[in-house]
């Protein structure tokens, strides 16, 4: 089992876009310090509920600050960036790091970012599996040339090309966020592992898993690599003394940031849209995940695992808001849950 955070750099109310990110690096370095496995990073446009805009620039930044811990993306939001682009900057970091880097990425969600950056709608709703494609083809061939609807041009060769580090794959891994059985089914065809979102719990997630294994059975994939397919398991840990202490710290400070970060997204169609009351999210999200004593932590974390068959955790640590708070939790994860674990 691999256990990591999941940093969003949220702007807690009353706070500033700076103390957000300051909060988002420290935890990560002091996330390598504690013996984590790894950080996830989100990426959000315009809205306080992420002030990361770019998860690849605050990944490279912390791949440089940091010698073990593997860094990923969590997620680089396809729509809105060119495959080519957004494949070169992972080549960068793949090689660059000596293999530490995953490039999660996700279709996003309708929002006005599709205007901002001019990829319309249309990169949305239909254009995720092409730029998803034309991605991996940049990560795995030495030249690229494409032909589709969204993106035409000649071929041209990859530099730099990921296949030069010597690391277990040829290129970075790639993992893809999914929320319903279509991105399901994507991910499973071309053999690429999940992200799979906090708000879902066991037994939603052992399902995604298991329709994952049978869309790769179907598409031919090789047994092993199904086997050995290691998904992401995104959720919140919040550790205290008692359960009630760390439920408290999360219900007093996370429902004011989702309330101000969810009402901040507009789409780009005006189309209407439900928010979930934060304070019900709040108290749904300490249910699922591993808030409460160590104890309790590390068995959450295992029960899922066991339920799941999944083997890597993305653990929002920030959810106090508070950088002495999100530390000395980090610091915890690492000291008191992740020793019970094996």
């Amino acid at each position: 089992m691999r256990v990591g955070s999941f940093v969003l750099a949220a702007r807690f109310p009353g706070q500033g876009d700076g103390e957000a990110l300051h909060r988002a690096v420290r935890s990560a370095e002091v996330a390598e310090e504690a013996g984590l496995d790894s950080v996830w990073l989100a990426e959000h446009h315009f809205v306080p509920y992420g002030t990361c805009p770019s998860a690849v620039t605050l990944a490279a930044l912390l791949l440089g600050r940091t010698r073990r811990l593997r860094v990923g993306t969590a997620v680089s939001v396809l729509p809105t960036a060119h495959p080519v682009a957004l494949g070169e900057q992972a080549a960068l970091l793949h090689i660059t790091s000596g293999g530490r880097f995953s490039l999660g990425v996700g279709r996003g969600g309708p929002w006005v970012d599709l205007e901002v950056f001019g990829s319309g709608l249309g990169a949305y709703e239909e254009g995720f599996p092409e730029s998803l494609d034309l991605l991996l083809r940049w990560l795995r061939e030495p030249a690229v040339g494409a032909s589709g609807e969204r993106f035409g041009f000649r071929e041209v060769p990859v530099v730099p090309c990921p296949s030069e580090c010597l690391t277990e794959t040829d290129g970075p891994e790639v993992v893809v966020a999914c929320t319903s059985p279509r991105s399901v089914r994507l991910a499973a065809e071309r053999g690429l592992p999940m992200l799979l979102g906090m708000h879902v719990g066991d037994e939603e997630k052992a399902e995604m898993v298991a329709l994952w294994r049978e869309h790769a059975r179907a598409a031919g994939r090789p047994g092993d690599e199904i086997r050995a397919a290691a998904h992401v398991s995104a959720g919140v840990c919040q550790i205290a003394d008692r359960r009630t202490d760390a439920v408290e710290t999360l219900t007093k400070a996370m429902p004011g940031w989702l309330r101000q970060g969810l009402e901040a997204h507009v789409t780009v169609d005006g189309r209407a849209r439900a928010m979930r009351d934060p304070l019900a999210y709040t108290e749904l999200l300490c249910g699922l995940h591993p808030v409460g004593t160590p104890r309790l932590a590390a068995d959450r974390l295992a029960a899922t695992s066991e339920r799941t068959g999944i083997s890597r955790f993305a653990l929002l640590v920030e959810g106090s808001g508070d950088l002495a708070a999100t530390e000395e939790n980090v610091r915890r994860l690492g000291a008191e849950v992740l020793p019970q674990l094996g």
